[in-house]
């Protein structure tokens, strides 16, 4: 019984969220949407607590045996309470019962994302930008065939994406928007469709009962 609940509950939701794709009838579209919204709501809860639970656990654990950097768990538990308890009481725009302004000074949700997730997120995609640079540099080398033709269509969308070189060559814009548009977007289906008969798959066989690793074990 204890693994029986879950697998029955499973498969009906399962069955349910099949059926809208082939009965277009209005009823089971409209309660289609509406188990959809509950599952999402659901789920993001879910997801909250786990994740939240999750990031707790380890710095506190990581701050308790003194592992590496362990002074910075504490800076992101305390910026986690912070705000944690400006979204809740603040509101995100500062409409909330909490007081989200001293004077000019603002520190609503909205105006600490704006000033310190956003600057703080740019910074770390510029600090990869030379990471991402490092490893084409280590990638782009011709080892074999394949590591080649890599080589060369990068070299070329490389290079048609320059405005000096695009002058000298005039053909080479095309060449780079043909390599974009046709080779590129085949390989992109290709991984797309062996991405949605693998999701498939895995679907099915958690409908059916066959995968039940997610109940906590292989019985």
């Amino acid at each position: 019984m204890r693994n029986r609940l879950p697998l029955a509950i499973v498969f009906l939701f399962g069955v349910f969220g099949i059926l809208p794709f082939f009965i277009p009838h209005p009823i089971v579209q409209n309660l289609d949407n509406e188990f959809r919204n509950y599952h999402l709501r659901i789920i993001y809860a879910f997801s909250l607590v786990l994740g939240v639970g999750s990031i707790i656990r380890h710095h506190w654990e990581k701050i308790r045996r003194k592992k590496e950097h362990w002074e910075y768990s504490y800076v992101l538990l305390a910026s986690l309470a912070v705000t944690a308890v400006i979204g809740l009481l603040g509101g995100i725009e500062g409409k909330g019962p909490l007081p989200t302004s001293i004077g000019r000074l603002r520190f609503d949700i909205q105006t600490i994302y704006i000033s310190i997730a956003v600057p703080l997120g740019a910074t770390m995609f510029s600090l990869l930008a030379f990471f991402m640079a490092s490893a084409s540099y280590r990638a782009f080398k011709a080892r074999n065939f394949e590591a080649t033709l890599l080589l060369i269509a990068a070299f070329i969308v490389m290079l048609g994406s320059m405005p000096p070189v695009a002058r000298l060559l005039p053909k080479l814009p095309f060449i780079s928007e043909w390599i974009l548009t046709v080779p590129n977007t085949a390989a992109k289906r290709g991984i797309g469709f062996g991405i949605t008969l693998g999701v498939l798959a895995t679907s099915l066989k958690i409908i059916l009962g066959i995968e039940r690793s997610w109940l906590g074990g292989t019985k």
